[in-house]
C-alpha cells in the first residue's frame, strides 16, 4: 500500500479503532506485566475497556472535528483504572492538536505527541517516572528531535523512543526491577504508535508475547507490597471547573495514584485510598459524582493470583446454567459477599449517588447464566433504569423493585435458581415486602425535612417515610432509626456496617438493641458500603 503523506478523519478513526483491536489482542500480555502501582493484573483490561468506549463513540463520526470529539468524549466517559484514565488523557491531547485540520501532516503529528505527553503529566497529581508517563514523554521528545518531514518518519522516531523508554522503565521504578518486568502501561502506549504506523504505511501490529510470569503478583502479595492504600475509587464528576483545585487538594490528603481529567464541567476521577467515604464526599462537595466504582485492591490481587494458578479468566465465575438468574446492584465488599452467598450471579456496582446505567445492567443480564433474569436494583432511582433492560435484551428480564440491599437480602432467602421465573418473582417480591429498611448517613448541607431543620454534619435517620430524626452521632441516629422501625411483631434486625463506621459506635448500637428491644434477634454484618455507616432492616 502507498505510504500516507497526511492523515484524514477516516485514517484517524481507523488508527484509534486498530489501537482498540491491538489492546484486545495484547490484553493478557499487559495484564501479566502489571505490578505498579498495584500488582492487580488489570492494566490491559482497563486500557482495552477505555478504547472500547472510544470505538463506540466513533461509529457515527465522519469529519475531523466529529472524530476528535468522539475520541475525547468516549475516552473521558469510558476510562477505567489508573492506566485507562491516563490513556484517555493522552488521546485527548492528541486530538486537541488535530482538531480544526481537515488533514494532519508531520508537524501536527509532532505537536500532537507533545500535547499528549503534557496532558498526561498534568492529569496526574504525583507523576512517577518509569511509567506510561515517561514513555509518552520520551516518544514525543524523540519525534521532536528527529526533524522528520513525513508522518511515517515521525511515527518511527516516536516508536523508537517509546520502545527504548519501555526497556528503561525497570531502571526507573524499583517495583518493576524487582519483578523483572517492564511497565505495562508504557508497553500498552507503544501499541498506539503501532496502530498509527499500520494505517500510515501498512506495517502490521506486532503479535502479543504472553509473559510467563504467574509468580509476579504472588511474590508482591506475599511481601505485603500490594499498596499501602486498599481501595480504588473512580467516578465521573459533574462539577464547575472552579471547584477542581480544592477537590484535588482534598484527595491529596486522602490517597495517591490520583488522576483527575476533563474540563468544561465533566471530570473523570481516580484515586487509591483507605477512605472511600471521604473520597466520595469530596466529590459531593465539588459537584455531583456518578458512575462510582469502588474496587478492593487486595481482593482483586488475590483473585488474580487464583486465576493465574487455576488457568481461568479474571471475573469469570464459571456459573452453571440455571433456570432463573439474579442480577443485583450493590457496593461494598461485604455487601457483595452477602449477595453472592445468597445466589446472586452478577453484581453491578452502584447505589445512592452512584446509579449505574441501563447499559451496565444490560451487560450483567447478558452475562447471567439463564434465559430468565431477575434484577434487584436496591435503590428507588435505579428501578426505572432496570425496567428498561427487558426491552433491550432477548432474555426475559423482570425487576423486583427493591429500594434497599436489605430488601434484596430478604428476597434472596426465597430465591431458587432451579425454579422458573414466575415462581421466583412471586416469592422474592413477597420476601422484599416483609422488610422495613432504613439507613444512617450524614448531611452535606443545611436543609429542612419532615423532622425539622437539618444542619451540615448532622447524622440522619432515614426510614421508608423519610428523614425521621437527626442526631449528633451515627450511633444515636441508628438508635432513632431502629426505634422507629421495630414494633412488637418484629423478630429479626439486620445491620450492615459501612466502611466508615466506628467499632465503638457499632458496639453501642448492639447494646441499644439488646437493652431496648430484647425480643428481636440481632444480625450484624460488615457491609463495607460507603457513605452509609449503617443500613438497617427489620423483619
Amino acid at each position: 500500500m502507498p505510504v500516507l503523506e497526511t492523515l484524514t478523519a477516516t485514517d484517524l478513526r481507523l488508527a484509534v479503532t486498530r489501537f482498540r483491536d491491538a489492546l484486545r489482542a495484547h490484553q493478557e500480555e499487559l495484564n501479566r506485566l502489571n505490578v505498579y502501582p498495584v500488582p492487580d493484573g488489570d492494566t490491559g483490561t482497563n486500557m482495552m475497556l477505555t478504547l472500547e468506549s472510544v470505538a463506540n463513540e466513533l461509529r457515527t463520526a465522519e469529519t475531523m472535528d466529529e472524530v476528535c470529539t468522539a475520541i475525547a468524549h468516549g475516552s473521558l466517559m469510558g476510562a477505567r483504572g489508573n492506566s485507562g484514565v491516563i490513556t484517555s488523557q493522552i488521546l485527548r491531547g492528541l486530538v486537541e492538536s488535530f482538531r480544526g485540520h481537515a488533514e494532519v501532516g508531520p508537524a501536527e503529528t509532532v505537536a500532537a505527541l507533545r500535547r499528549a505527553a503534557d496532558a498526561a503529566y498534568q492529569a496526574v497529581m504525583r507523576p512517577v517516572e518509569g511509567t506510561i508517563l515517561t514513555v509518552c514523554r520520551e516518544a514525543a521528545e524523540a519525534a521532536e528531535a528527529a526533524g522528520a518531514t513525513t508522518i511515517e518518519a515521525v511515527l518511527l522516531a516516536a516508536e523508537a523512543g517509546a520502545e527504548a523508554s519501555v526497556a528503561r522503565t525497570p531502571d526507573l521504578l524499583p517495583a518493576l526491577r524487582d519483578a523483572g518486568v517492564v511497565d505495562a502501561g508504557g508497553k500498552g502506549f507503544t501499541l498506539l504508535l503501532d496502530a498509527f504506523l499500520e494505517v500510515v504505511s501498512g506495517r502490521p501490529i506486532p503479535e502479543p508475547m504472553i509473559v510467563d510470569a504467574p509468580n509476579i503478583v504472588r511474590e508482591h502479595l506475599e511481601a505485603g507490597d500490594v499498596s499501602s492504600l486498599r481501595y480504588e475509587v473512580m467516578f465521573l464528576l459533574d462539577a464547575p471547573d472552579s471547584t477542581i483545585d480544592a477537590f484535588k487538594a482534598t484527595w491529596m490528603a486522602l490517597g495517591d495514584s490520583i488522576v483527575v481529567v476533563g474540563g468544561d464541567g465533566l471530570w473523570n476521577c481516580h484515586v487509591h485510598t483507605d477512605d472511600i467515604g471521604g473520597a466520595i464526599e469530596a466529590g459531593i462537595e465539588a459537584g455531583r459524582p456518578r458512575n462510582i466504582r469502588v474496587t478492593d485492591l487486595i481482593e482483586q490481587v488475590e483473585e488474580e493470583v487464583w486465576v493465574r494458578e487455576h488457568g481461568g479468566t479474571a471475573g469469570d465465575t464459571g456459573a452453571a446454567t440455571v433456570a432463573t438468574a439474579v442480577v443485583a446492584v450493590g457496593v461494598g465488599e461485604g455487601v457483595k459477599r452477602l449477595l453472592r452467598s445468597l445466589g446472586v450471579q452478577e453484581i453491578v456496582a452502584g447505589g445512592q449517588s452512584m446509579n449505574p446505567s441501563t447499559a451496565q445492567i444490560l451487560e450483567a443480564v447478558e452475562r447471567g447464566p439463564a434465559d430468565s433474569v431477575i434484577v434487584l436494583p436496591n435503590n428507588k432511582n435505579i428501578i426505572p433504569v432496570a425496567r428498561q433492560v427487558d426491552a433491550l435484551s432477548d432474555k426475559r428480564v423482570e425487576v423486583v423493585p427493591t429500594v434497599s440491599v436489605l430488601e434484596a437480602l430478604a428476597a434472596l432467602v426465597t430465591y431458587d435458581p432451579d425454579a422458573d421465573c414466575d415462581t421466583n418473582l412471586r416469592a422474592m417480591e413477597a420476601g422484599a415486602l416483609a422488610v422495613r429498611a432504613g439507613e444512617v448517613t450524614q448531611a452535606v448541607r443545611d436543609s429542612t425535612a419532615e423532622c425539622g431543620p437539618i444542619r451540615e454534619g448532622d447524622w440522619l435517620a432515614i426510614d421508608p417515610s423519610g428523614i425521621g430524626a437527626t442526631a449528633p452521632s451515627a450511633a444515636e441516629a441508628a438508635f432513632a432509626l431502629v426505634d422507629r422501625l421495630i414494633d412488637e411483631d418484629s423478630e429479626i434486625v439486620t445491620v450492615l456496617v459501612g466502611v466508615d463506621a466506628r467499632p465503638a459506635e457499632t458496639q453501642r448500637v448492639r447494646e441499644h438493641l439488646a437493652a431496648k428491644h430484647p425480643h428481636v434477634e440481632i444480625e450484624v454484618h460488615e457491609g463495607g458500603q460507603p457513605l452509609y455507616p449503617y443500613l438497617i432492616g427489620v423483619e
